[in-house]
């Protein structure tokens, strides 16, 4: 009678818990809550069951935190995006309008150039959207290969040409004969470097330069410029993505340049570190050498 008693008392606290559990869960499908499930008794697996639906519980409520962050991002991205983009498309009808009421050739010839520049600001700016959310897609891989970043950068300087001679800038680049490679992305490694290059040009004065060099087992490449009065760098928020050093000079930027060289070189097993000396910004990359050898 003693045991039969126990068993009663014990089917009816085990009933009674589950009826709890099932409670519990009701509430919390129903309310976005933190509340963890409770128990009074562990035997007979009820302990068991309690941790494995805390832990379900836990692992949801992050999938859902990381889902609403991303969906905000997204959102606060398209937002600042539709921002940066009126600028140039209210300016593009602008000229629009002179061009047409002007007869002068020369004129003509100057909005078109004006124009031909404000349509490529808009497509640079949809590229680095379209760069900046394929890299935040966690399914997305970037395909790494043995590359030589020497050559990269040579190209990549060279293709800067014009620019620095139309605004009388000599760069001093010092790049070490002997090729390096590792093991990255020509199209990320390139640009990482066009991206870097630009924002210099933007944001600083004449003195450019870019050092290419080996210590140890690493690859080391530095970018320095001198930096305009009117920047005010916040080091702490540079590779946040909007951030803009001066408002005025980056309304043609959506300030996503510096945060996509962040996520490039990290996927392609890089450091990036940025610092400021004096009026000289300067931004560091570092690679693990695949090879250093001459072809």
């Amino acid at each position: 009678m003693v045991i039969i008693v126990i068993l009663v008392i014990f089917l009816w606290k085990y009933q009674r818990q589950i009826k709890d559990i099932c409670r519990q869960l009701s509430f919390l499908k129903k309310h976005d809550s933190n509340m963890m499930i409770s128990r009074e008794i562990n035997s007979a697996g009820i302990g068991w069951l309690v941790d494995e639906l805390n832990e379900m519980l836990n692992r949801q409520r992050k999938e859902r935190k990381q889902f609403r962050e991303k969906e905000q991002m997204i959102s606060d991205t398209y937002t600042n995006l539709s921002h940066d983009i009126r600028t140039p498309l209210t300016s593009l009808d602008g000229y629009f309008q002179l061009l047409e009421n002007t007869k002068d050739s020369k004129e003509q010839e100057r909005y078109i150039q004006i124009i031909q520049e404000r349509i490529d600001s808009l497509g640079n700016m949809l590229e680095e959207l379209f760069t900046f959310t394929k890299l935040k897609n966690e399914s997305w891989k970037l395909e790494l290969e043995p590359c030589s970043i020497t050559r990269i950068l040579k190209d990549t300087i060279l293709s800067y040409y014009d620019e620095w001679k139309r605004r009388g800038i000599e760069p001093t680049i010092k790049i070490e004969e002997k090729p390096v490679f590792i093991q990255g992305n020509k199209e990320a490694l390139k640009r990482v470097i066009q991206n870097i290059i630009k924002n210099g040009l933007d944001h600083g004065n004449d003195t450019f330069e870019i050092i290419l060099k080996t210590e140890k087992n690493q690859v080391i490449l530095q970018f320095q410029n001198e930096i305009l009065e009117s920047e005010q760098i916040d080091l702490d928020l540079i590779f946040e993505r909007f951030y803009k050093a001066n408002q005025a000079r980056s309304k043609n930027s959506t300030g996503l340049g510096l945060p996509i060289v962040k996520e490039f070189t990290e996927r392609m097993n890089g450091n990036i570190l940025a610092s400021v000396d004096g009026n000289y910004f300067q931004m560091e990359l570092q690679f693990p050498i695949l090879s250093c050898f001459e072809k």
